[in-house]
């Protein structure tokens, strides 16, 4: 298995998305996405992510046709409905396809959160190390 650090950049080609700061966080289950706005326009989920103050924000609306709506329990324990989409992340070279929960992560420090699901089996988590597969992708 590859060793992660406790955060990382990673890229979500499915969504045009790359080097976005994600943190690793083996306390969570799922993965989640940073997402100003969500709404269910003519049977699609159409949301935009990040928002205005994110350094990478671009303000482009995305639309999917499959998604599902989930309680998912936030870091305080407490279920929340979020929408889920199915999109394809880039980490150490592999790509993976995943779960993410549209969330508003506006006060927190990372727009993406890599819960376990998606590390079991594949990354052990180094917590004295950081940004491994970003650092792997520009010193190619």
């Amino acid at each position: 298995m590859e060793i992660l650090g406790r955060s990382d950049r990673v890229d979500l080609p499915g969504l045009r998305l790359e080097n976005i700061h994600a943190k690793i966080d083996t306390g969570a289950y799922t993965c989640s996405l940073h997402c100003s706005s969500t709404e269910v326009v003519n049977g699609k989920l159409e949301f935009v992510l990040l928002d205005e103050e994110h350094p990478e924000f671009t303000g482009r609306k995305y639309s999917f046709k499959r998604f599902a709506q989930r309680e998912i329990k936030n870091s305080f324990g407490e279920a929340e409905l979020r929408y889920v989409i199915k999109t394809k992340i880039r980490i150490l070279g592999h790509l993976i396809r995943a779960e993410f929960s549209l969330s508003n992560r506006g006060n927190l420090k990372f727009p993406v959160l890599l819960g376990r699901k998606i590390l079991r089996n594949r990354f052990l988590i180094d917590v004295i190390k950081k940004d491994l597969s970003y650092l792997a992708k520009v010193n190619r």
